[in-house]
C-alpha cells in the first residue's frame, strides 16, 4: 500500500505541475504584454535615460583627427567645435554672419605699420602696410574641463606626467585615471597652439597658408625640424615648444597676446574663429607624449581637451561618440538679439539664459541613411537630413515650386529648415590640357559651348530633388560679392527673359562649337570626332545614372565623352600631375569672404605647381592682379567693383562649368528648440535645447507595440496543444483510476 500510495502522489504531482507550468506560461505572457504596452519595445536607449536632457544624433564617418592643429573636416568639427574655443566666434542668430568675441574680451583691432615701423591709419592702402598687429585679450576665470593632465601632488609636481609600467598596466582609457583637475585658460595657451601649426610631426593643413602671413612661422618650422628628428631617433615624442620663440606671436601678459602678420590680411580674423587657433595647454601635450599612453592610443588626437561647453566622454567611433556637459564651463549667455524674424520664430525666448541647455549629446554610428530616417520618424533621433530615398515621403513641391512638408510629416509636428549652402560644386577643365585648356579663342568657345549644353537645372531636378540653384559664378549666396537676379546672371550661358535667367539654346551651343573648329563634334583639323575625358571616382549604386547623364550632355553636341573611373588616390595623383582633362570638384566656405572662393582660380594657387586649391590650374594675369588687390580690401562698393571685374573675366574664360550651390534641407522634431542653420559657426550645440517630456510622450505614441500577432499566435498555440493536453489529462485520470482500483 505504501508503494502504491507513493505512485499515486507522484502522478498527482506531475499532473499538478504540468497544469501550473501552463498557467504560469500563459500568465507570464499576459503580464509581459500588459507591461510592454506601457513603453516602446523598440527603444534603442537604456530605460534609465528616459526623460533626461539628452540630444540624440548620428554620424556616418569616423573622425580621423581630433587634434585642432590637424583637423580640417566638417565631420570632425562637429565635435571639436563644442570642445575647443578659439578667441572669436560667429553670432548664432545674426545674418549676414557677424564675428563676435568668444573667449576674447572684445574684437581685436588691426594696427598697421610701414617698413619704418611707423603706425599707419586704419584706411591705409595695402601696398603701404608692411605688417599688421592684432592684440587679443582673453576673459579671466575661464577653466579647462577636468583632465588628468592637470593633476598635481602635494609637492606641486604633475602626478601623471611620468607614468611607470605598474601605473600604466591599469590604464586603458582616459577615464581610468583616478583623479582629474583643471586650471585657468591663459594667453600663453593660445600662443602655444599657434606654434603647433609649425610642429613637424603634426603636418597642419593650414601651415602653408599661415606661413605666408604669420611672421616667423616658416622660420620656426625650419628650426623645429632637425630637433624633432633627433628626438624621434631617441624614441622621444615631446617637443617643448615653450623653448622656442615665434617672432610674430608673443605673450604680453597673463591674459593678452599678439599676432603680427606680413602686410595686410583682413581675413585673419576669420581664421581666429576656427579650432586651428583654439587654446592648447602645454601640460596636455606633455601628458599625451608619454610612450606608454601613445601605445594605448591615449593621445591628443583621440582625447581632446578644451574649455568649451562640452567634453568628449566616449570615443568609440565604431559604435558611439558621446559629449557630456563640461562641469567647469562658465555658462555663456544665449544671445538677446538676432535677425528681424528671430523673435517671431521663437528664437529669442531663451535670451540671456546660461548655456548649454543640453546635458549630453549621443552620436550613434549609422552607415546607411534608411536606419537613420526610420529612427527619426520613430522619435529616436531628434534631427535628420533628407536622403533621395526619403525625399518624396518628407517633401512636397507645389505648382509654383514652393517646398512644403508632406501631411505625414506635418502631422508629427516635424519642422523643415532650408538654406543655400555656402558651397560650390563645379565641373572643371584642366587649363593646361592641349585640347580643352588654355586661353585661346578655340578652347574658350569649346568650353562655352559645353557650358550651355550642360543643363545643370535638369541635373538639380533629377539628382538633387531640386535642392540647389544653378551657379552663375564661383561665389555662392550669402557671401559678399554674390549678386542675384539680373545683376548676377552669367550672360555667356544664359539670356535674361521674362524676369529670369534662361539657358541659351542648344543651337547657340552648336554655333559656338562650330566656331571653335568642331562642327557637329568633328575636329576640322584632323577630321576625327572630338573625344573628351572625364576623370572621376564613382563607386556608389546611384553613380551609373549620373555618369550616363554626363554622357548625354556631351552627346547633345556630338562630343564623345570617355569616363575614366578610378580610385581616389589615383585620381588625386592625376590632379597633382595635371593629367586629368576634366573633373568634378567642390568647395565649402572656410569663412564668409569672397577671397575664400576666388582663390580657387588664383594662378599662384595652382594644383600642379604648389598643390594649391586651384584645381583647374587656371591662370589669367588680369584676374590675378585683381585678386591681389581685392583680397586685402574691406567690404564695400570698391571691393564689389573689383569682384565684378574678376567674375566677368572668369565667366568669359570659362575654366569651370559653374555647377550648383546646394540647398541644405534638414528636419527636426517639435521638441528640438533654438534651431537655426548657421553655416559658419562650429560651436552651435550649446544653443540648442530639448523638451524631453514631450519627446517621451511622442515616442510612446508613435511606437505603440502591435500585439495582435502575438495574441493570434498564442491562440493558435493553445488551439493546437489543447487536444493533446486533454488527451494527456484523460490518460492521467485513467491511470489514477486503475491505480485506485488496484
Amino acid at each position: 500500500m505504501e508503494t502504491q500510495g507513493i505512485v499515486v502522489i507522484t502522478k498527482l504531482s506531475a499532473r499538478t505541475q504540468t497544469t501550473r507550468i501552463i498557467t504560469l506560461i500563459l500568465g507570464s505572457m499576459m503580464i509581459l504584454l500588459t507591461a510592454c504596452s506601457e513603453q516602446a519595445w523598440n527603444n534603442p536607449y537604456p530605460d534609465a535615460d528616459a526623460g533626461k536632457n539628452i540630444l540624440y544624433s548620428s554620424f556616418s564617418d569616423r573622425p580621423k583627427h581630433l587634434d585642432p592643429a590637424r583637423s580640417y573636416s566638417s565631420n570632425e568639427y562637429a565635435f571639436l567645435g563644442q570642445i575647443y574655443e578659439p578667441p572669436l566666434q560667429y553670432h548664432y542668430l545674426k545674418r549676414p554672419y557677424e564675428l563676435i568675441p568668444l573667449t576674447a574680451t572684445k574684437m581685436p583691432e588691426a594696427i598697421f605699420y610701414d617698413k619704418q615701423g611707423r603706425r599707419l591709419q586704419a584706411n591705409a592702402a595695402p601696398e603701404l602696410v608692411d605688417r599688421t598687429v592684432y592684440t587679443i585679450e582673453i576673459k579671466p576665470g575661464i577653466q579647462y574641463q577636468p583632465h588628468p593632465a592637470f593633476v598635481k601632488n602635494e609637492q606641486g609636481e604633475f602626478l601623471y606626467h611620468h607614468l611607470n609600467e605598474d601605473e600604466l598596466s591599469e590604464i586603458f582609457t582616459l577615464s581610468d585615471f583616478a583623479q582629474t583637475a583643471s586650471r585657468e585658460l591663459l594667453a600663453a595657451d593660445y600662443v602655444y597652439q599657434i606654434k603647433r601649426l609649425a610642429h613637424p610631426g603634426l603636418h597642419s593643413p593650414i601651415f602653408g597658408i599661415m606661413g605666408q602671413y604669420i611672421i616667423g612661422l616658416n622660420d620656426l618650422a625650419k628650426t623645429l625640424s632637425p630637433v624633432y628628428t633627433e628626438l624621434r631617433k631617441q624614441g622621444k615624442h615631446f617637443l617643448d615648444l615653450k623653448q622656442y620663440d615665434l617672432a610674430g606671436v608673443k605673450v604680453l601678459d597673463k591674459y593678452r597676446y599678439e599676432i603680427a602678420i606680413k602686410g595686410k590680411y583682413p581675413q585673419l580674423v576669420y581664421w581666429l574663429s576656427m579650432p586651428f587657433f583654439a587654446a592648447m595647454p602645454e601640460e596636455a601635450e606633455r601628458f599625451y607624449s608619454q610612450p606608454g599612453l601613445i601605445e594605448k592610443n591615449i593621445i591628443l588626437d583621440w582625447y581632446p581637451i578644451g574649455t568649451g561647453a562640452y567634453m568628449l566622454s566616449v570615443n568609440n567611433p565604431n559604435l558611439q561618440m558621446v559629449l557630456d556637459k563640461n562641469p567647469n564651463y562658465r555658462g555663456d549667455r544665449y544671445p538677446s538679439d538676432g535677425s528681424p524674424s528671430d523673435a517671431a520664430n521663437g528664437l529669442l525666448e531663451d535670451a540671456g539664459k546660461a548655456m548649454p541647455f543640453i546635458d549630453k549629446v549621443v552620436y550613434n554610428l549609422e552607415k546607411e541613411t534608411i536606419p537613420v530616417w526610420n529612427k527619426f520618424l520613430q522619435g529616436y533621433y531628434d534631427t535628420s537630413g533628407i536622403s533621395s530615398e526619403s525625399f518624396d515621403q518628407a517633401i512636397q513641391v507645389g505648382n509654383q515650386g514652393e517646398v512644403n512638408l508632406t501631411e505625414e510629416m506635418a502631422a508629427k509636428g516635424i519642422k523643415l529648415s532650408t538654406v543655400v549652402a555656402a558651397s560650390s560644386y563645379y565641373f572643371g577643365f584642366n587649363m593646361r590640357d592641349e585640347v580643352i585648356g588654355g586661353l585661346s579663342e578655340r578652347a574658350r568657345l569649346l568650353r562655352q559651348a559645353i557650358a550651355i549644353a550642360f543643363d545643370y537645372e535638369e541635373f538639380i531636378s533629377i539628382f538633387a530633388n531640386g535642392r540647389g540653384i544653378a551657379a552663375q559664378g564661383p561665389i555662392p549666396p550669402g557671401i559678399f560679392g554674390y549678386k542675384d537676379g539680373k545683376a548676377g546672371f552669367n550672360p555667356y550661358v544664359y539670356d535674361w527673359r521674362n524676369g529670369q535667367a534662361e539657358r541659351k539654346s542648344l543651337e547657340e551651343a552648336k554655333r559656338l562649337l562650330a566656331e571653335a573648329g568642331y562642327p557637329d563634334g568633328v575636329d576640322k583639323k584632323t577630321g576625327k570626332p572630338l573625344v573628351l575625358n572625364l576623370d572621376i571616382t564613382a563607386s556608389g549604386p546611384d553613380d551609373a545614372a549620373r555618369l550616363n547623364w554626363y554622357r548625354k550632355q556631351f552627346k547633345k553636341l556630338d562630343i564623345q565623352l570617355v569616363i575614366r573611373n578610378t580610385m581616389y588616390n589615383r585620381f588625386q595623383d592625376k590632379m597633382h600631375k595635371g593629367t586629368a582633362q576634366m573633373f568634378i570638384w567642390g568647395w565649402n566656405a572656410d569663412y564668409p569672404d569672397p577671397e575664400n572662393f576666388l582663390f580657387l582660380l588664383y594662378g599662384p594657387n595652382s594644383k600642379v605647381d604648389v598643390n594649391g586649391e586651384n584645381a583647374a590650374n587656371y591662370q589669367n594675369k588680369a584676374f590675378d592682379r585683381l585678386f591681389d588687390q581685392m583680397k586685402n580690401m574691406e567690404n564695400g562698393p570698391k571691393r564689389q567693383a573689383v569682384i565684378d571685374n574678376m567674375i566677368e573675366i572668369v565667366r568669359h574664360d570659362s575654366p569651370w562649368l559653374w555647377g550648383l550651390h546646394p540647398k541644405s534641407y534638414s528636419l527636426y522634431h517639435a521638441w528640438y528648440g533654438n534651431s537655426k542653420p548657421n553655416l559658419m559657426a562650429h560651436n552651435t550645440l550649446q544653443y540648442k535645447k530639448i523638451n524631453a517630456p514631450q519627446r517621451d510622450e511622442k515616442r510612446a505614441q508613435w511606437n505603440q507595440p502591435i500585439t495582435w500577432p502575438i495574441w493570434l499566435l498564442l491562440i493558435v498555440l493553445i488551439a493546437g496543444t489543447l487536444p493533446a493536453f486533454v488527451t494527456y489529462i484523460r490518460k492521467e485520470h485513467r491511470v489514477e483510476r486503475e491505480a485506485d482500483n488496484a
